[in-house]
């Protein structure tokens, strides 16, 4: 088959793969960002429990095989009676990965504040939330920008996991099985798929190296 026909006949297939990756991707991101910024915190907290809590999530989370974690979260969890849909066990797979990622470039990012910061605020008088808050946070966020940025395209990839399960609509991974198991797409079939991934991350990669030439921080 073709690239033509190819397009021709599943070109909406791989629309609708797109756009299906494409939101899974956004939604990942979100929660990927927030729980990262909350095992960051614990982390980094005065209490030993959750400094421990949060290095045990990463460590865990950050050595485990996707389709491993994507095969307990699918399979493994109805029978505690934990019954997820396909799309939100992909969604779930990909958060806690991508936040045990993100925790270490906001770690990084912590790294970065000069302890003179830390040691002003507490002379100051601001308790451990409100450095955390008002000094530590922002410029966490400021220095990781580009890390975030490959990670935002990590997620988009982790994404593919979603092929390994009944996904309707399917993302684009599920979309090349969709199309070899009723057609012969051959290479063409996967190189259309690659595309729509490389594009995206190309448009990705854009907007995070503009937005970190605006709001980075030059020592």
């Amino acid at each position: 088959m073709g690239l033509s026909e190819l397009l021709s006949t599943y070109g909406e297939k791989y629309l609708q793969g797109l756009l299906a990756t494409w939101s899974m991707t956004a939604v990942s991101f979100v929660f990927v960002m927030a729980l990262a910024v909350l095992v960051t915190v614990a982390r980094v907290s005065p209490l030993r429990p959750l400094r421990v809590a949060g290095d045990l999530y990463v460590q865990v989370f950050r050595n485990i095989p996707g389709v491993a974690l994507l095969i307990i979260i699918a399979y493994a969890l109805p029978d505690l009676r934990i019954v997820l849909d396909w799309r939100t066990c992909v969604i779930v797979t990909t958060v806690l990965l991508g936040s045990a990622f993100g925790s270490e470039n906001f770690m990084s990012g912590i790294n970065t504040i000069g302890v003179g910061q830390i040691e002003a605020a507490r002379s100051l008088g601001l308790s451990f939330t409100q450095i955390i808050r008002r000094i530590v946070i922002p410029q966490a966020l400021r220095t990781t920008v580009l890390p975030m940025t490959n990670l935002l395209i990590a997620v988009m990839l982790t994404t593919a996991l979603g092929s390994q399960v009944p996904l309707n609509p399917q993302e684009l991974t599920g979309v090349v099985s969709y199309v070899n198991t009723r057609a012969t797409g051959g290479i063409l079939a996967f190189l259309i798929s690659a595309l729509c991934y490389a594009g995206t991350a190309f448009v990705i990669s854009l907007v995070g190296n503009r937005i970190d030439r605006r709001v980075r921080i030059l020592r």
